[in-house]
């Protein structure tokens, strides 16, 4: 359903507050919760049902303990894939795909006279909302629905943890026109779980190895996950 009666209203303060939202919440984002909130009511691209959601999010990180804040969202974001903000980690996963993917969306964003600041990836989230908001709002819209089976996941993913990010998650879908709804995940694998480096020699594996006397090819191996067998990686 689209929620919309124009696609050229304008977009792009809302789209430029959720990104910091977005963002890890350290002093100086949490000095700046005032304006942020002042701005996205100042421009209404949300409903207000949305902004009651969100002004909920900036009264938590407002008030909350901020060490327990910045724990929260490292937890949330960085420690699940369900909830991973790298838009690729939800495509590409670990595969040699993602390369390609990263120098791709890097064209687009100099294509528009945009370049990254050292240490981004094209694929955050934040980075990839920054983009966005220097697009026409149409074009931006556009631009939000190619991503908006991603979109879907991570808000179904947030919704499973009962996290208030939900709602930041939601706001973008329903910019561009898409209704916010749990979808059917797999459970979420740790981060910190999947690629646990194995004791002593217990990540190799035998697999593939040479006849006596020739070199030995060496495969590392991930650490299974409780319940599931080793899956071999050539290192």
């Amino acid at each position: 359903m689209n929620l919309f009666t124009s696609s050229n209203a304008p977009i792009s303060v809302t789209l430029r507050v959720l990104s910091h939202l977005l963002s890890y919440p350290d002093v100086d984002l949490r000095a700046h919760l005032s304006e942020m909130h002042e701005a996205l009511h100042a421009e209404r691209a949300l409903s207000p049902d949305r902004l009651t959601e969100i002004d909920a999010l900036i009264d938590r990180l407002r008030v909350a303990n901020p060490f327990e804040t910045e724990a929260a969202y490292v937890e949330i974001f960085d420690r699940g894939r369900g909830t991973a903000l790298h838009l690729f980690e939800h495509v590409h996963g670990d595969s040699r795909d993602r390369g390609p993917a990263m120098v791709d969306l890097v064209r687009t964003y100099e294509q528009a006279g945009l370049y990254l600041a050292p240490g981004e990836l094209p694929d955050h989230l934040t980075v990839v909302l920054e983009y966005a908001s220097t697009q026409p709002p149409a074009q931006a819209r556009k631009f939000l629905r190619e991503i908006a089976h991603i979109l879907q996941s991570i808000f179904s993913a947030l919704l499973r943890r009962e996290s208030p990010y939900a709602s930041l998650v939601a706001a973008l879908l329903e910019l561009c026109g898409e209704r916010a709804q749990a979808v059917t995940l797999p459970a979420d694998e740790a981060l910190d779980a999947s690629w646990e480096e194995p004791i002593a020699f217990g990540g190799c594996s035998s697999e593939g190895q040479a006849r006596p006397g020739q070199p030995q090819p060496i495969r590392i191996v991930r650490g299974p996950l409780p319940g599931q067998p080793a899956t071999g990686v050539p290192a």
